[in-house]
């Protein structure tokens, strides 16, 4: 089911002194398609939403442009999000955002380009976006798998962690995760001692975490996500895994709603990478407070908040072009994009590559103890900053053939 709101701007004054421009400016239209009601729906869903909304009002408002957002539910199935795809491209959508699955962006990537418009691929696991699959129409913000095995890879092995045994999910994306990190490891003069695969949906992940703790490795790395990566995080604390010695715990990708369903008291010292989070700093925290009260109190995920800067830079391009030379050339939007500086209160050091790679400061964190913990969403401690030269593959290393560099 498709929903559709026009965004107006965020006064009365405010729009009776723009409607001048308003009318005369073209409708810029944004297609978020995302899983709304699927088992990843809480990573974007409605506070990806939010933040693509709140993105809209305050670039409508700055520059009287004329933005509508639909929104849909692919259901997480590469055939229905390809069909929503080609008819909102055919009806006269401008932008295709979000995706929460790789697959589909994956499929959606070429026709974005076949008919110029503009992807902005978040929450997105696949690197091959900005690697084999890059186009001139696409940019693909906030995290991919090789980012999160670099800076997790790289930042566990400075804090000792030379030996390492995967939990992994037994599809690709946890092989992914588990051979992109273990390259990193590896080519540091680390050790892989031992991996375990399962299933999508495991419920028992006790003799996993009996072999990661008889191993003796310095790192128990989990790739896996969602309610998968919260029920071996849970088992892990039961049985004692990682809270005594010098055994670490790492989550490849997790997101602050699963910490905060798990709980400090569960998901204490458990390491994991975000390129955002809510409570970093000033500029994150003014951020969050314009979206709270659109999503019930919750704070955005680094997912969630990607939307919001993708969203802002886009309208930034917009702005600069011109409402009628970003519709008539989605390639020309994105040049510009690549032109312009990232300057919002989501990413440091933001910046976009030729490959369409979004690059900016990550972080490693770990959860803080329940004593440490000053808020319900009071989380993570910072325990290293890594640069975009750091975090990011090298454009070099990715096979796109835009990249020069």
């Amino acid at each position: 089911m498709l929903t559709r709101r026009t965004i107006l701007a965020a006064t009365p004054a405010l729009a009776f002194a723009t409607s001048s421009a308003r009318a005369q400016a073209p409708t810029i239209r944004i297609g978020a398609l995302q899983d709304a009601s699927g088992n990843a729906s809480y990573l974007g869903g409605v506070g990806s939403i939010a933040c693509a909304r709140q993105a809209i009002a305050e670039m409508a408002g700055r520059h009287g442009l004329n933005i509508e957002l639909v929104t849909a539910d692919h259901q997480n199935k590469p055939d229905v999000g390809s069909t929503i795809a080609r008819q909102w491209l055919d009806s006269g959508v401008d932008v295709l955002l979000e995706f929460n699955n790789s697959a589909i962006a994956l499929a959606v990537s070429t026709l974005v380009k076949d008919r110029d418009k503009v992807m902005l691929a978040n929450n997105v696991g696949s690197a091959a976006l900005s690697g084999p699959f890059c186009t001139p129409n696409m940019t693909h913000w906030t995290f991919d798998t090789a980012m999160l095995a670099r800076v997790m890879g790289n930042a566990l092995f400075d804090k000792g962690g030379k030996t390492w045994f995967f939990i992994r999910a037994d599809y690709v994306f946890g092989k992914s995760l588990r051979d992109d990190t273990a390259a990193i490891v590896e080519a540091r003069g680390g050790k892989v001692v031992g991996d375990a695969a399962l299933p999508v949906g495991t419920q028992d992940y006790a003799a996993a975490l009996l072999q990661a703790q008889s191993s003796g490795a310095d790192v128990v790395a989990f790739a896996l996500s969602g309610h998968d990566l919260q029920t071996c995080v849970k088992q892990a604390a039961e049985m004692g895994v990682g809270r005594t010695g010098k055994q670490r715990l790492g989550a490849l990708i997790m997101y602050l709603q699963d910490v905060k369903s798990l709980g400090p008291e569960t998901a204490q010292g458990l390491q994991m990478t975000e390129s955002f989070y809510w409570n970093l700093n000033d500029r994150s925290r003014n951020f969050s407070k314009r979206i709270t009260p659109h999503t019930g109190g919750v704070p955005p995920n680094m997912g969630q908040a990607g939307a919001y800067s993708a969203v802002y830079h886009y309208l930034k391009a917009v702005a600069s072009l011109g409402a009628t030379a970003a519709k008539a050339s989605g390639r020309a939007a994105v040049a510009r994009m690549k032109e312009l500086p990232i300057e919002d209160e989501v990413l440091n050091n933001g910046s976009i590559r030729a490959d369409g790679r979004v690059v900016s400061d990550v972080y490693l964190f770990g959860v803080k103890s329940p004593a440490e913990s000053q808020g319900p969403w009071d989380l993570y401690n910072l325990q290293a900053t890594l640069g975009p030269n750091v975090a990011w593959r090298p454009m070099s290393e990715g096979g796109c053939k835009m990249a020069t560099g």
